[in-house]
């Protein structure tokens, strides 16, 4: 088994607007702080040969592409190769636009998702969607959108990236939520939630929520990347992403 520190992996959202004035550079210094990969959520103009190049050099990882629905049904092609270049086999939707969020919009985008799991299965590569917190509002045969489209069934060919903020966002315990994603959960997504009554983003291992029960499960249940994505930083992302970095350091001593 992979030492777990070697499956830590940044979230590129999280530095978004540091990209957009130097991708290359911004790759370089998350390997110099210690990250062993990132997910890519989006080139910003720059050349995938060029960032695939740069991370060839670090020797970061790619924990996945966050491609989105549209791109994944009518650009495949070009997503697939995008995953070649990157060395990656998790391709996940990571949003679904205000229409889709109602029932119909649901079932629709499981049928989407799963038509491309089947296109791309000989290619060795999966396919998985990312939660918000807007799929607990619609229920779908007694359940919540979310467990709907994630559903651990042999007709089911999605597979989780459970975000674990947005699942405490939702009113779920994030711990009991992923359980059932045992073995259909390559790429977890860890992000922490403030212990006030603002409830908003915070860095790993400063706010309310166990990660030290997530990572737990996490190596016991098939998880190959935890990837750590902020959506809003009170001061500079890089240091948020340092500071998570060096909570799951200190959690994953504490499993050994």
């Amino acid at each position: 088994m992979k030492p777990i520190e070697s499956k830590f992996a940044a979230q590129l959202y999280t530095v978004r607007e540091e990209l957009k004035t130097d991708f290359p550079n911004v790759l370089r210094e998350l390997k110099k702080m210690g990250w062993a990969g990132v997910q890519i959520s989006g080139l910003h103009g720059y050349d995938p040969k060029e960032i695939a190049s740069v991370l060839d050099e670090t020797g970061l990882g790619t924990a996945g592409m966050h491609i989105p629905l549209q791109r994944l049904t009518d650009d495949l092609e070009q997503v697939l190769e995008e995953a070649r270049i990157f060395h990656t086999r998790d391709v996940i939707c990571p949003y679904l636009p205000q229409e889709y969020q109602n029932a119909e919009g649901y079932t629709l985008v499981r049928q989407r998702l799963n038509e491309v799991a089947r296109k791309v299965a000989d290619q060795n590569v999966r396919i998985s969607y990312h939660n918000h917190n807007f799929e607990f509002k619609t229920l779908i045969n007694g359940k919540s959108a979310l467990e709907y489209l994630l559903e651990p069934s042999n007709t089911n060919a999605v597979l989780a990236e459970i975000d674990v903020y947005w699942v405490k966002k939702g009113g779920k315990d994030p711990v009991s939520f992923i359980k059932p994603y045992a073995n259909r959960m390559p790429i977890i997504h860890l992000k922490d939630m403030t212990a006030d009554e603002r409830e908003t983003f915070a860095e790993v291992g400063t706010g309310s929520i166990d990660f030290n029960a997530i990572l737990r499960w996490g190596e016991l249940s098939g998880v190959e990347w935890y990837a750590v994505e902020q959506d809003v930083c009170s001061g500079n992302p890089m240091d948020s992403l340092q500071i998570s970095l060096e909570n799951l350091r200190k959690l994953a001593l504490s499993l050994a």
